[in-house]
Formats: structure tokens, sequence, C-alpha cells
């Protein structure tokens, strides 16, 4: 019996993942190989961006999944192993340990996405701050918005607090944005566009609070009271934290592989295991001009997966990444940033 590629995630890398190698194998008449998908939620297939612009088109977290896991699963001919926790990789030994039994490979595909950064927040209220990094996190945040105006207190004003700042205010609802930096979007565009950005949200009831954050989150009447560090106070009835990501790394460090800000790999996305590959928002890339980048973007996961895939179907493909420019989805003032790499 052959022994399966085993992909452990379910996001765009993972699916994607699996889905160029499927093509390959249709176009040259391969025989299929086993994969067996392991994942921590039900493996749904959504498009994560649209998590941060899906409340100004009134649009439900059921109407944001554009394929139910079991037909993906069936469509793609995978093994779906869902709602399912990995405990532990056996790389000497090339098994998957999970809380459903383990699981043997002849590949491993890491594809284990990236986890919200929490920040330290005082008070009775800390618990209440939420994160929106996948469909599940903006279940809950949907279900608290409850459909009627709400005011959110929004920690962080890079890409994806910006993005939600524009979604929620065109949705109705009034939004605080705090950043210890001195302008929105600071680590990716230059001040005359910043300033344009926060001039158009503005009206639509977006405010600023730049060179600060926030220190304590307390309980008070119904609402959250917060404690800002230059002394500000603000209510909100929501606190929605958005200050980065952390790729999810343990996995891969517990199993003996190299890492640093993630799992880092090689031209071939081949970890420092010659039969474990990364890809996503895990993966470091050593090799991308000179710098060693994490690139939690669509477009190089994109690249990525039609390489490994092909790596996966016989032929290694070292990934090449392109001019890949980043959209920022803030409707009232449009961004496009240069490619990260």
């Amino acid at each position: 019996m052959t022994v399966p590629i085993v992909i452990i995630g379910s996001g765009l890398a993972a699916w994607s993942t699996v889905r160029e190698l499927r093509k390959l194998e249709a176009l040259s008449s391969m025989a299929l190989q086993p994969i067996i998908l392991v994942c921590a939620d039900n493996g749904d297939f959504y498009a994560k961006p649209t998590l941060s612009n899906a409340l100004a088109q009134r649009r439900t977290p059921a109407q944001l999944i554009t394929t139910p896991a079991a037909k993906i699963a069936e469509t793609q001919n995978v093994t779906l192993i869902a709602n399912t926790c990995v405990h532990k990789i056996d790389a000497q030994a090339r098994v998957v340990h999970t809380d459903k039994g383990n699981f043997n490979y002849d590949r491993l595909v890491m594809a284990l996405g990236a986890s919200p950064i929490r920040v330290p927040v005082a008070g009775d209220a800390a618990q209440e701050v939420l994160s929106v990094n996948s469909l599940t996190d903006f279940a809950v945040f949907h279900a608290k918005l409850d459909g009627t105006p709400k005011h959110v207190a929004i920690m962080g004003a890079g890409l994806i607090g910006c993005e939600f700042a524009n979604d929620l205010a065109l949705g109705g609802h009034t939004v605080s944005v705090i950043d210890p930096a001195p302008r929105a979007l600071a680590a990716l565009i230059d001040e005359d566009t910043s300033l344009a950005l926060q001039s158009k949200l503005a009206p639509l009831g977006v405010t600023w609070h730049f060179g600060t954050a926030v220190e304590a989150a307390q309980k008070h009447e119904n609402r959250i009271r917060l404690t800002l560090a230059n002394g500000e106070m603000l209510k909100a009835d929501l606190i929605l934290s958005a200050v980065g990501l952390r790729p999810n790394v343990q996995l891969a460090k517990d199993a003996g592989l190299t890492t640093d800000r993630g799992v880092v790999v090689d031209e071939f996305l081949q970890t420092s295991d010659s039969a474990i590959f990364a890809l996503g928002d895990c993966a470091q890339y050593g090799f991308v001009s000179g710098k060693i980048q994490v690139l939690p973007y669509v477009m190089p996961v994109m690249h990525a997966s039609r390489a490994l895939a092909s790596t996966l179907a016989g032929k290694p493909t070292p990934v090449r990444f392109p001019a890949m420019p980043v959209r920022v989805k803030t409707p009232a003032h449009p961004i496009t940033v240069a490619s990260p790499v």
C-alpha cells in the first residue's frame, strides 16, 4: 500500500497545494497519490481576505464558505481528518500523532498558518479582546456585533486593522483605532498616503489614536472602558486586536526542524528534513532577495503551492516570487503596496 502525503492545515496553502497537485496528475495521466489532510477546524474552504470586508457587504460567516469541506475532499479525492489536534510529528519514523490516531507519511506538508499576537492588557475585560484570523473567529465577532450599531475599538492600525476599520464603518459602526505608531499603515506606506487614508475614513466614523496603546480594559455599565497609555479614556462595546500574526512553529520546532520567525525552508520549500515541506503563513523563506522573510499574503501562497505541487509530483521545482503588489481593502481610499519581495 502506498504511503500517503500528509498535509497539516486547511487554509489556502493546504487546499491550493492539493488542487495544484491534482491538476498536474490529471494533465500527465499520473496515478493519484493518496493524500490525508489533517486540520483543527472542519476544513471548509473560504478566502481569508474576505473576513475583513464582509460586514459592509452584509455577508454572514456561512456565506463566506466557497466550498464545504466534504465537497472539496470528495472532489479532490482527499481523506479529510477534520477537527483534529496534531500532538507530535515523529520525523525519524515519519509519523504524525493526533488525537484521532497516528498517520504514516511518505512526505509531509506543513501549512500550519499563523496565530494572532496577543499584547498584554490589564483589567477584568482583558479576556473580551477578540481577534479575527479564521472563519470561526469571524463567526464569534459577527455574533457579538448582532446586527446593531456598536462602538468597536481596534488595537492596531496596520493592514488588517485599517481594513476592519473601513468595513465596520461602512457597516454602520463607530470605530476607534489605537496604535503606538504615528500614523496608519506606518510600516507599509508613506506619510502622505497614510494621511489621505486617515482623512477618508474619519468622516465615516473612524477616530485615530496614535502614539499610544491600550493599557487596561475594564467592564463598565455593560460596556468596556479602555485606559490608554497616554491617559486617555475610551468606551467601547467590543475590542478587536489586529496587531499582527506570529507563524505557528511549535510543531516543527518539537520535531527538530530548523525554525526562526517561521519554519525555515529552501527554494524548494523543503525544511531541514528532506521529507517535510512548509508553505504559507508558517514558512520563512530564507532565499528571497537575500533576506529572511515571512510572507503572509495570498500571492506568495499561490506561487508556492504551484511549485510545491510540481515537486510532490516528481519534478523538483524551485519557487520564484515575481513582483506581487499587496492591495489594501480600504474602499474609502484604495491602496496598492509595492511587492513585499
